[in-house]
């Protein structure tokens, strides 16, 4: 009788590895901690091994344990306020990170990772031991181009847009000549620099009043979160309105709003996911409790309503989806956008407001929850992110940088 042995080799596939990257020098800190704690928590540990990294306020770069106390809040100043999560639903207190409840598993600490640049050691280590990094960095110096710039040039994969996209969607005077050239509709608005500002305030004064009807919206160009945006309903609130956004930026858009002064304006989000052939979800409304979404309505104050789908029209749906995609493909944008509309109460007409092009991303923020509510939900939005990031990576590896 013959007899045969058989062998069974069994293959373990390697992890990919994933630098979560978070905090950063914006004043949006803390909601990178959020957004950033709302990843660890639900990415997938059996497919992916997670290395969190840190920024401080100061710019230091921590991973292994230090990144675990910041985002634990032990390395935040006690100033820091108790924020939500900057969506209507977050409860008051949902404190970044809470103090010790259990908003997150902190992952084990890693043997490889980012030294911090201060140490002496720092010529003798190796640099983030990575496969690919999501950047969960919101505003100033984390979605601006700056952070994908550095990971360019240290050919790392990464998720979301790239330099260009990034630094577009940063600006809202660049954005918004792209969003025109495009041919999409956006609302009236007139930039002016801080340095021409004061230099003749009254000239500047002139200038907006005769291009836009009151009451307008003043907000710097390079900052997110609506920090340092004011509402101005006279000449008597828009010099100070200037004054408040001209300590963010060096450039100043104003810009008409819209429904007059007896209406507020609809808000509506559409979020966009893909690379060269994205895809829109369902739209989202924000009723804001003030008078518009500014940076207390969204992360401090409560009583405003997300209403996921809008209430709206078919029709409206589906100009507000071609719409968002169009503005995606404008900035150059890839991975991930928020697009963010006006809509006149009375006419129904539709204005572009801007793109996002790293939103909030806690579990029960507007981003994730309008793909939730389009089907995908929040730990496959995690895992489709990466792949487009590996899939942006691969397209990028074709390209010849020499003539040789």
């Amino acid at each position: 009788m013959l007899t045969a042995e058989c062998s069974f080799t069994v293959f373990v596939m390697k992890k990919l590895r994933v630098g979560i990257l978070f905090g950063g020098r914006s004043g949006e800190h803390e909601v990178s901690l959020l957004s950033a704690a709302s990843v660890l928590n639900a990415i997938d540990k059996q497919k992916y091994e997670v290395v969190p990294i840190g920024i401080t306020k100061e710019g230091r770069w921590l991973t292994d344990s230090h990144a675990e106390l910041l985002l634990r809040g032990e390395a935040l100043h006690e100033s820091s306020p108790d924020l939500r999560a900057g969506d209507p639903e977050a409860t008051p207190g949902a404190v970044v990170l809470a103090k010790g409840e259990a908003v997150i598993v902190p992952p084990v600490p890693q043997a490889h990772g980012l030294v911090p640049f201060e140490s002496a050691a720092v010529a003798m280590q190796k640099g983030i031991d990575v496969d690919v990094i999501f950047p969960v960095l919101h505003g100033t110096f984390g979605e601006d181009g700056t952070i994908q710039g550095l990971l360019e040039l240290a050919d790392i994969p990464y998720v979301g847009a790239g330099v260009l996209g990034s630094a577009a969607g940063m600006d809202k005077d660049i954005m918004k000549q792209l969003f025109a050239f495009a041919g999409l509709e956006i609302v009236k608005h007139v930039t002016i620099l801080r340095s021409r500002w004061e230099k003749d305030p009254k000239k500047a004064i002139k200038l907006v009043e005769s291009k836009l009807n009151y009451p307008v919206f003043v907000k710097p160009a390079n900052l997110g979160s609506s920090v340092g945006i004011s509402k101005a309903h006279d000449r008597k609130e828009l010099g100070p309105a200037i004054e408040v956004a001209a300590r963010y930026d060096r450039k100043i858009v104003i810009e008409q709003g819209v429904g007059g002064k007896k209406h507020k304006a609809r808000e509506l989000e559409c979020a966009v996911l893909g690379n060269d052939e994205p895809q829109a979800s369902t739209v989202g409304e924000i009723v804001p409790a003030a008078e518009f979404y500014d940076y207390n309505a969204k992360y401090i104050d409560e009583g405003s309503q997300p209403v996921i789908p809008a209430k709206i029209s078919k029709k409206q749906m589906k100009e507000v989806q071609g719409m968002a995609i169009r503005a995606f493909h404008a900035v150059d944008c890839s991975g991930l956008a928020r697009v963010d509309f006006l809509m006149d109460p009375k006419s129904g007409k539709l204005y572009l407001n801007e793109i996002n092009t790293m939103p909030g991303f806690t579990s029960i923020s507007m981003y994730p929850k309008m793909w939730a509510a389009s089907g995908l939900e929040y730990p496959k939005l995690i895992d489709r992110l990466i792949q487009l990031a590996l899939e942006r990576y691969k397209e990028k590896k074709k390209n010849q940088y020499s003539r040789n």
